[in-house]
Formats: structure tokens, sequence, C-alpha cells
């Protein structure tokens, strides 16, 4: 039997023992990236978000607005965004860029694409510019389709209709989520019903909607190249100091349009397909990628990153 001094030596231990393993489960960094409901963007964020775990770090993906994701990097409430496109979105991230609370620090993926588009039937009528789109406006039912309040891209309609630029004056912009905008343009296209609406690669509304882009974009719309964007990966002031290795790795992740579309692509004809699982699908199947993405880059506790990941994934 264990004496009196024995038992309480015995409590002591334990109680020391049960708070050091939970100081210890507990220690794992905590990671938050910000995202916005596009659904390329979401595609990204949660591969981070699986490489990160698979590191040892606690990751997690916040959908918030664009508005929002700069305001929670600039107060520390998330590490990371990467969806800033550019240059159609510096109305709202250049101040949080010249305040220094947000870096714009890496570029994750060239020659997309953000601006107007329009039905290819709509396009072969006469409707190609910009400066076309009020000609054909009681066609239009003077309306432009753009995806969810407080985005960049709507905030760049609506001034563009309050300035009257391009005679748009008249017109009205449609907020809606990107889902339920792409569904109704489709639904209208098919019924042989024009629109205008925002559109952007990668993303599989490329693939299946018949549609074309406007020319006519200036730097004071969505650019002055006809809508392409470059798209950053964006990070709170200070988390190069705080967590280095993750900088690292959100530097290293660079993303093709083409593999974003794939990914996009599968979960279209497979909707059981979470887009997180879809896109670790593809890169299990590229490691040259994923290979390039770890490089320098560790675990928490300084081991291999490629072992890590590639042992996270043969159990996805």
């Amino acid at each position: 039997m264990l004496t009196h001094s024995k038992r309480v030596l015995f409590v002591l231990v334990l109680v020391v023992s049960i708070f050091s393993f939970s100081a210890f489960a507990q220690a794992s960094p905590k990671i938050t990236l910000a995202s916005v409901g596009w659904t390329g963007v979401t595609i990204k964020t949660d591969i981070a978000v699986s490489v990160l775990n698979s590191l040892g770090y606690d990751a997690e993906n916040i959908m918030v607005s664009v508005p929002i994701a700069y305001k929670a990097m600039s107060t520390s409430d998330a590490d990371a965004f990467l969806g800033n496109w550019m240059p159609s979105m510096a109305s709202i991230a250049d101040k949080y860029f010249e305040k220094g609370t947000v870096l714009k620090y890496a570029i994750n993926m060239d020659g997309a694409k953000y601006t107007l588009a329009t039905p290819t039937f709509c396009f072969e009528a006469g409707l190609k510019d910009f400066k076309d789109i009020a000609k054909f406006g009681d066609k239009l039912e003077w309306k432009i389709y753009g995806i969810e309040a407080g985005n960049d891209g709507n905030e760049i309609i609506q001034s563009m209709i309050d300035k009257n630029l391009f005679g748009l004056g008249k017109f009205t912009l449609v907020p809606s989520s990107e889902a339920a905008m792409l569904a109704q343009v489709q639904g209208m296209a098919r019924e042989g019903k024009w629109s205008v609406f925002l559109g952007w690669a990668p993303h599989s509304m490329n693939e299946y909607i018949d549609m074309t882009y406007l020319t006519g974009s200036t730097d004071g719309t969505f650019g002055g190249n006809d809508g392409t964007a470059t798209i950053w990966t964006n990070i709170r002031s200070g988390l190069v100091k705080d967590e280095p290795n993750v900088a690292r790795l959100l530097k290293n992740m660079t993303f093709s349009i083409s593999m974003i579309n794939q990914i996009m692509i599968k979960v279209e004809k497979d909707d059981s397909l979470s887009l997180g699982q879809a896109g670790l699908n593809w890169v299990k199947k590229h490691p040259e990628v994923y290979k390039k993405w770890l490089e320098g880059v560790t675990t928490v506790d300084g081991k291999s990153a490629v072992d890590a990941f590639e042992s996270s994934l043969k159990k996805k």
C-alpha cells in the first residue's frame, strides 16, 4: 500500500505530467489563412492548410469577405491571404500595403484574368468591348451581374456605373454569390438571354460557359491589359519574423492556371469531392510541384517536410 506521503507525491507527479502533456499537445503554432468564397482561392488555401497541418502546425482556413481579410491581417487575426488579384484589388489592398500592416509578399499565379465577360453569342452579335455594353442596354435589361457584396470586382462595376463610364449610368449591379451568379448566367445563355457578368480565370466557368471576355478595360477599371491579372500571396506584417518557416512555404507555393482549372473540373464532375480533397488528389500526382513548394521548409520540429507531407498524403 502507498503511504500518505507517497500518494501525495504520486498525485503531484500525475498532475505535473498531465499539465506537461497538455502544454505539449497545445504547442502546435496556430496559423490562420483568410480566404473568400471564390473557388480558385479556396482550392489554394485548403491545399496550403493541409500542407501546414502535415508539418505540425494548427492551420485553418477562415472564409470572409475581401475587406475583412485585409482588416484581419492588419490586426494579426489572420496570417495570410492567397487571393490578392491585382490590379483590380488595389482599391482595397493598397492602403494596407502603404501602412505596412500587410505585405504584398509573393506572386502565386501569373496570367490570370479578371474583367467583364459575356456569352459568346452576344460577343458575336457586337457586344465586344466595354463601350458596346450601353448599346445593348435593353437586351441586357440594364443589369451587370457581379458576385458577393463588398468584393473588389463589384466595387469597380459600381464605380463605372456611378461615374457613367462607358455610358453605364443607367445600369444596375446585381450582387450574388459566385455559384448563384454563374448558375443564373448559364441558365440565361441557354435561353438565349443576354448578360454581362464578372468573369475570371482560372475557373471552370471558362470550360462550361461558352463565354468571351470584353476588351476595353482601363487602368481605372480592371487594368489596362484587358483585365489580365497577377495573383499575390499577402501576409501580415511580422509573419516572416514570427514564423519564417511558414513564410518560406507561402513564398514557394505557386499555382498554374491549368492546375486550378483541372481541379475545378474534377469537382464539377464529382460533387462528392471537396475542393480541398480534389486539390490534394491533384497534388499527389505531381510530386515535382509539392517538392518545389517544400524546398528549404521543415516540420515544426525541424524534420523533413517532404517526408511529413508524403506521409500525410498516404492517409488522404
